[in-house]
């Protein structure tokens, strides 16, 4: 996909960085209005809402699952 549509620079940072960069893109995107017209603020998402982490998931290997 970062081929066809590069990322911006936020967008990029959040890949490679990890959490602070993500949190600091949802940040600046908060005021951006969504597709229907609101923005993420606007919305009313409540204070305690976290993201939740990121892990990697590796699919393959040599269990019976594989058959």
């Amino acid at each position: 996909m970062a081929v066809s549509i590069p990322p911006t620079d936020d967008e990029q940072a959040a890949v490679e960085d990890g959490q602070a960069a993500l949190d600091r893109l949802l940040d600046r995107l908060a005021d951006t209005p969504t597709p229907a017209g609101p923005t993420p603020r606007e919305l009313d998402v409540p204070a305690t809402a976290r993201l939740l982490p990121l892990v990697n998931v590796r699919q393959g290997g040599t269990g019976s699952a594989s058959r």
